[in-house]
Parts: C-alpha cells; sequence; structure tokens
C-alpha cells in the first residue's frame, strides 16, 4: 500500500518539483498538488492524505494558520517547506510547535547539483512522516507550564564537574523544549544538539533561552561550560567539549559529515564521554537514524549514565531505538518525566541531596 501525499505551495515550480519527486518515486502515491490552503483543505476531505508538504507563506491564508486549523479538526503528519532565513527559522518553530512533524529547507530551483540528495531526504522524511500518530492539538495547553522541580535549590544542584548531553533529531525541537522546561535553573551544564541547518538554530537557542529557566545560546566555540547554561550546536558544524584544566569548554568543528548530519549527535556525545567520564548524563530523544547511538554506548563505557526517551512518547522511535539496541541506555524515560528522571540521577550522584 503506497503512502498518499498532499503537495501544499502557491509557487508554481516548487508544486510542480515536488510532484515530480513523489510520482517518481513507487512507494508514494500524489494524491494533489494545491495553490493554496483552501484548496488543500478541499483535497484533504476528498483524499484524506497520508502525509502533507505545506508551505508557509501563502495568499489567502497563511501555513500556520490553515496547519493550526488542520491539528483541531483532522490531525495529519505535515513536513513544512521552509525557507532558509531568519523568518523562515522563526516561522518554522511555530509549525512545530503546532504538531508539524518535520521540515525540510525549499528546493532551489534550476539548480541540478545535488538534486538527487535533496529528493532522497524529502521522500525519506515523508515516509517517516506518514507512520507518525499525529495528536490532535489542544490550543488550551499551557505552553509554559513548568513542573514541581522547579523548586530544588540552586546551592544543591550546581556543579562544574557534571555536563548533560542531549540529542534528538525528528520531533527533537519540541522534545528539547519540553525537558529543558522541566529543569531548574541551577542544574550542570547541558551541551546540545538538534539536527538543524545554519539560522535555524540561532532562532531555536532564542526560542528556549526565552521560554525555560536557562540561559539557552547557540554555541560559538570556546565557550567555559557553565551551570545553569545550555550550548546548542550551531547548524552546519560539529560540537564538541573538550578539557580545559578543571573546566569542560565548548569547540566547533567542520569536519566530515557523521550520519549525512553535521552537526550530529554521535560527535558531541563521543567527545562529552572522552572528556567527562563518569560525570556524564547523556539523553537521546526522538529522531530518525541511528546518530546518537553509538555515542550513548560511548558515555555508558566511560562510566557516564544514559536515558533514552521511551517509544509511546516519541515523535520517531529511530535513533532512541538503536542506542537501546546496541545495549547504550541505562534507562528508557516517558519524556513527560525525563527532567525529573536526570534530576533524580543527579541527586543520586550528590547533587540536590534534599529531595
Amino acid at each position: 500500500m503506497t503512502i498518499k501525499v498532499l503537495i501544499v505551495d502557491d509557487s508554481a515550480l516548487v508544486r510542480n518539483l515536488l510532484s515530480e519527486i513523489v510520482r517518481n518515486a513507487p512507494e508514494f502515491t500524489l494524491v494533489g498538488a494545491a495553490p493554496d490552503a483552501y484548496v488543500a483543505r478541499d483535497m484533504v476531505k476528498q483524499f484524506s492524505p497520508d502525509v502533507i508538504t505545506l508551505d508557509i507563506e501563502m495568499p489567502r491564508m497563511d501555513g500556520l494558520t490553515f496547519l493550526e486549523k488542520l491539528m483541531v479538526a483532522r490531525p495529519t503528519p505535515v513536513v513544512m517547506i521552509s525557507t532558509l532565513t531568519d523568518a523562515g527559522a522563526d516561522a518554522t518553530l511555530q509549525a512545530l510547535e503546532l504538531g508539524a512533524v518535520d521540515f525540510i529547507p525549499k528546493p532551489k530551483l534550476g539548480i541540478t547539483e545535488g538534486f538527487r540528495e535533496y529528493a532522497d531526504l524529502i521522500l525519506e522524511k515523508l515516509a517517516s512522516a506518514a507512520k507518525v500518530r499525529v495528536k490532535p492539538l489542544n490550543l488550551g495547553a499551557q505552553q509554559t507550564k513548568r513542573p514541581a522541580s522547579e523548586k530544588i535549590s540552586r546551592e544543591r544542584l550546581q556543579s562544574t564537574e557534571k555536563i548533560i548531553a542531549i540529542g534528538a533529531s525528528t520531533g527533537g525541537t519540541e522534545a528539547i523544549k519540553e525537558v529543558l522546561m522541566q529543569l531548574p535553573s541551577a542544574v550542570p551544564g547541558i551541551v546540545m544538539t538538534q539536527h538543524m541547518p545554519p539560522g535555524f538554530t540561532r532562532t531555536f537557542a532564542e526560542r528556549l533561552n526565552k521560554l525555560t529557566k536557562l540561559h539557552v545560546v547557540e554555541a560559538k566555540g570556546g565557550e567555559r561550560i557553565l551551570p545553569g547554561h545550555a550550548y546548542l550546536a550551531p547548524g552546519g558544524f560539529h560540537l564538541l567539549v573538550v578539557r580545559s584544566g578543571a573546566d569542560y569548554v565548548t569547540k566547533l568543528s567542520e569536519g566530515e559529515m557523521v550520519h549525512r548530519h553535521r552537526p550530529a549527535v554521535d560527535v558531541m556525545m563521543e567527545s562529552v564521554a572522552e572528556a567527562g567520564g563518569k560525570n556524564v548524563i547523556g539523553v537521546l530523544l526522538t529522531g530518525m537514524g541511528k546518530d546518537g547511538a553509538k555515542g550513548m554506548l560511548d558515555i555508558r563505557k566511560h562510566g557516564g549514565y544514559t536515558f533514552a526517551q521511551d517509544e509511546q512518547s516519541c515523535v520517531v522511535y529511530g535513533m532512541p531505538k538503536e542506542a537501546v539496541s546496541i545495549g547504550g541506555v541505562n534507562e528508557t524515560v516517558e519524556l513527560a518525566n525525563m527532567g525529573e528522571a536526570i534530576l533524580s540521577k543527579l541527586k543520586s550522584l550528590g547533587i540536590g541531596n534534599r529531595l
């Protein structure tokens, strides 16, 4: 049974290009290509697509408004087609908050170099998204609600020895946000890798900085990793952690892609394992593929402790599943409880003894 795809984009050129990609893939069926949200609404009712590609900037009704209405009335997996600009990054993150499964940059029209790679990537994302069970959007949900873990005192959680490494991919922007919102401002320093292109990571870091108790920044390289701070790998660069005396310090690398990604979770986690040994807590969240599995295993081998998001709460149970399968995971945890699990582990290590 093939995957039914609906393409929604106001650009005829983009619609034709994406339609060609889908038509040439035997595992997919193109059910329609809509120029605006109103036509798309009718096609959704008529064809019940398994997955939708959605442009953000459209006439009559923009993509975010359509997405919100879709997720309330008829939840369907959506992959956003995003422009690589600051405005595009911000809108894409809003779309992910509204329930979009994933995103991909808008294709560069008239450029044939790299087209096959682009086509393979979008088909991979569509196939993965089509498997996701999308939940209806709850417009009354409290996005900024914080659990009771905020009661942990600053004095009892600060540490320059411990370090937390978080990796994620598909569905990861919302998962990372949820985990960080569960953590108080005095946790040990955090390093994070989320598969995202250049430009998007800075916007994502700024958003996390506003929504959480932590000071979240896009890593620049050479920063001392401080308690209460979280450092996000910038798009196009691997984030590594190295020792400088008693301190952990960020380092950026434009080395080869790993698992087709730069930044890659494995690169970050392997460096953290080497630098921090038993002082590391590794966290692997939702994502497609196997990036991070080897890094989690390295953390365990060096004496650290690792958590993986459970299958039920993952958008895509790919990366955590791979880590579990190779023995890289100490504990599997539901996303809603990940913050508490991290804090409980810190307590067992002698941090936050009052809990």
